[in-house]
């Protein structure tokens, strides 16, 4: 019966996959009418095509497909970059960058080969949970995705300049990073995360060149000795939004359970850090796709409040928007979650 679930997940994991490419996006209606600060309220102006690209990082003699979603305005945009979950593609929870891109941001959806779509069918195909275990463990796939980003951002930076499609359409000093599950876990890396070195050493592959991330899933510590918690996620200095749900288990790691997702929040010491938790959010939620167990009817609600908090908190932490931070900090937003979930919040003079 166990393996029989297992295989019923694992189809239902790439289903979700197949799904990205045709994903049907939420609908997206104005929070509590009225509200003097409202993230979602649409533009008037829709945002161009994205841009369909791949990146070559002869160093590493890798490829990096991405997408990107360009905001209307043509003027030196914020950026942010997003890391999918294993088995996904550059295509997938396209209702993030959509969204975004639409309140003028320019959004990069990266595909990281190796941990991507061929992996999942890979394990319909016959290798089975196996291969996906194998592709979350392999220390190529942890080292390639954060150096995936940060690679990313290099090109952003020279298309900038060079590329008549992007060119003075980047703001440098204006970059955040956002990811699901195993996304989640690169973007914690790119941000301060505390990653073992062969020796057992900690050692810290940041990007400064980012200023803020959402992290959606997280997994769990790979390490269960939680006195190395504090130390392993006390290198992170700067704003993170954390969302979770409360059936955001896994499909490849039978250990997890939805509360470790709170992990990371917990752990947070030298910054600030928010924790959304979704009553009733499941793993797949928050990408855009149908769940495991498959579509459920506060999906939309769901996305609606997850496109409302991510919205606000780019604005408040990338563009210094006093209005979204005083909606994200001081209740407002708080309360349109009330009926669906929690929010936290925790700046290092809490610790």
């Amino acid at each position: 019966m166990r393996m029989t679930l297992r295989v019923f997940s694992l189809l239902a994991f790439l289903a979700c996959m197949a799904f990205s490419a045709q994903e049907r996006l939420p609908s997206v209606v104005p929070m509590t009418p009225g509200k003097a600060y409202d993230p979602l309220l649409s533009p008037a102006v829709a945002p161009p095509a994205p841009l369909d690209l791949t990146v070559t990082d002869t160093h590493r003699h890798r490829e990096i497909p991405i997408l990107v979603y360009l905001p209307a305005e043509t003027n030196a945009a914020p950026v942010v970059l997003f890391s999918h979950g294993l088995g996904g593609t550059k295509e997938g929870s396209a209702y993030l960058g959509k969204h975004w891109a639409s309140h003028g941001y320019l959004v990069v959806h990266l595909q990281h080969l190796g941990s991507d779509e061929a992996v999942a069918r890979e394990a319909v195909s016959g290798g089975g949970m196996a291969r996906l275990k194998r592709s979350v463990m392999d220390p190529a796939n942890i080292i390639n995705r954060p150096a995936d980003i940060s690679f990313a951002i290099d090109e952003l930076l020279r298309l900038n300049r060079a590329d008549s499609r992007l060119k003075d359409r980047v703001d440098p000093d204006r970059i955040g990073v956002s990811g699901h599950s195993f996304g989640a876990f690169t973007v914690l890396a790119v941000s301060g995360l505390a990653l073992p070195d062969a020796r057992g050493n900690d050692r810290n592959i940041a990007d400064p060149r980012v200023k803020a991330a959402i992290a959606m899933s997280s997994p769990r510590p790979r390490s269960d000795d939680k006195t190395r918690y504090d130390r392993i996620y006390g290198q992170i200095r700067i704003p993170v939004f954390h969302m979770t749900g409360t059936e955001d288990d896994s499909i490849v790691d039978d250990k997890t359970r939805p509360v470790d997702r709170r992990i990371p929040f917990d752990h947070t010491r030298n910054a600030t850090a928010y924790l959304m938790v979704l009553d009733g959010g499941d793993h797949m939620v928050f990408a855009g796709r149908a769940g495991l167990r498959g579509e459920r009817s506060r999906d939309a609600e769901f996305h609606r409040l997850i496109l409302a908090g991510s919205t606000a908190f780019w604005n408040a932490h990338l563009r210094g928007d006093n209005l979204a931070r005083v909606y994200l900090e001081e209740g407002s937003f708080a309360r349109e979650l009330a009926k669906s979930g929690t929010l936290e919040m925790k700046r290092p003079s809490d610790n």
